[in-house]
């Protein structure tokens, strides 16, 4: 699954495909099911844009970027290791574009029934 996303007025593409948790453990050294788990504290925001204060203490931020890098990775096999890509920004506001990539983290996590 693919998906284009607008992030400091740039077009990212970001894909995942049955290869995408592999990549992530080979670049970070951690499970990527085991990783999600610690966002379970998402499951229960609606409105990622007004999110408070007391949700946000809660996320583990960096699992946020490394499995939204893996995604772009996954779409775009140029593009530098996770800091030097992240430094291409001005902005990145990881929680509204972490809201926007949510559908292909589930599309990773569930199977197609027939």
């Amino acid at each position: 699954m693919e998906k284009t996303v607008i992030i400091d007025g740039k077009e990212i593409r970001f894909k995942t495909n049955g290869a995408t948790p592999l990549k992530y453990k080979l670049q970070f050294g951690k499970d990527f099911l085991s990783e999600i788990l610690k966002l379970s504290v998402l499951k229960n925001i609606q409105d990622f844009e007004n999110i408070d204060s007391s949700a946000m203490e809660k996320i583990d931020f960096e699992v946020l970027y490394n499995i939204t890098w893996t995604f772009a990775k996954t779409a775009d096999q140029t593009i530098p290791e996770p800091e030097k890509w992240l430094e291409t920004f001005d902005q990145f506001p990881i929680i509204e574009v972490f809201g926007e990539l949510q559908e292909l983290l589930i599309a990773n996590l569930q199977s197609k029934k027939k």
